[in-house]
């Protein structure tokens, strides 16, 4: 009989009495022989129980599971003594201006494709602004990436039919506005591009690589996301499945049709994903390969390492 993810972790974290990582936790299983327990571990099983832990500690509250540190993201036991006390192994979250940023903004859109197809479930598809016939106020206009997540695989087919029989078709559509870094110097107009070019979504987010840490800087980031309901994600570039949510966005019920129809009306790669979406809706079929492609994790942080080293 196999054993779930969940369970696989909890049976390595209780032997090695220790937080570990996704990845450190699979070269034990590996190790020891437990992948044979799991009923299926696709391509890249690290991955998958880093999806089911990060989903695990961030819906329910009173999950066994606490994450651990920051860069790489470890999660451990509440049933472990002293965990706090591995909080001084996690090396600290880079500052700021210590060093040339090596990647660009451009460099970021795998990673949350990873992060969105992984943990929001959704299928993401870059836009190009290029590509658009009118030109002014492309980043005022234009969010850098889109996404839907679809309820196939989380609902019954009968709630699905009647669902959408009622004219609510239970999908998600996700916006983000991707920068390298925020920091006091561009807070403002980073974050109004993304109310301006993404607050049309049931979901909106302003990513970056590195958020600053100062105490004022980050309370008008909270003030700012919790009055326009823009979520803001961590980019982690050294361990992708440590990319968080770090201030949730306020989702929506209702689309705004009107910004969808102008965006649809001047971007080509909008109006493809709006077909994709029609599609994959009709067929209950998702045709992923029609999407951004997902990169594996060890490629993720590979473009960004030869970055550094070029």
């Amino acid at each position: 009989m196999s054993i779930t993810f969940i369970q696989l972790a909890r049976k390595v974290l209780e032997e090695e009495k220790r937080p570990l990582s996704a990845p450190e936790i699979w070269s034990i299983v590996k190790a020891k022989g437990y992948e044979k327990e799991v009923g299926s571990e696709g391509k890249t099983p690290w991955n998958s129980l880093g999806a089911r832990l990060y989903v695990e500690v961030r819906d329910n509250l009173a999950s066994e599971f606490v994450p651990v540190g920051a860069r790489p993201k470890r999660f451990g036991l509440r049933s472990m003594d002293k965990i706090s006390a591995f909080q001084s192994d996690i090396p600290p979250l880079p500052q700021l201006g210590k060093k040339k940023k090596a990647f660009t903004e451009k460099d970021l859109h795998p990673f949350i494709v990873y992060y969105g197809f992984l943990y929001l479930k959704a299928f993401l598809k870059t836009i190009r602004h290029n590509k658009s016939g009118k030109k002014e106020f492309g980043e005022w206009i234009h969010p850098d990436i889109v996404g839907c997540y679809y309820p196939f695989n989380d609902w019954k087919g009968e709630v699905v039919e009647v669902s959408s029989l009622m004219g609510n078709a239970a999908i998600k559509l996700y916006s983000f506005e991707l920068k390298r870094e925020l920091s006091i110097a561009n807070l403002r107009e980073s974050f109004f591009q993304a109310v301006s070019n993404s607050s049309w979504a049931n979901e909106c987010y302003l990513a970056a690589a590195e958020i600053d840490n100062d105490e004022d800087f980050q309370t008008e980031l909270k003030r700012l996301s919790t009055s326009f309901g823009v979520g803001i994600i961590r980019i982690d570039v050294e361990d992708p499945d440590s990319t968080e949510i770090i201030l949730p966005a306020k989702p929506k019920d209702i689309v705004d049709w009107e910004t969808v129809n102008k965006l649809a009306g001047i971007n080509p790669d909008f109006q493809s994903f709006l077909k994709r979406i029609k599609i994959d809706l009709s067929s209950r079929e998702i045709r992923q390969e029609m999407y951004d492609q997902v990169w594996e994790r060890e490629a993720l942080i590979d473009s960004i390492t030869k970055k550094k080293e070029s």
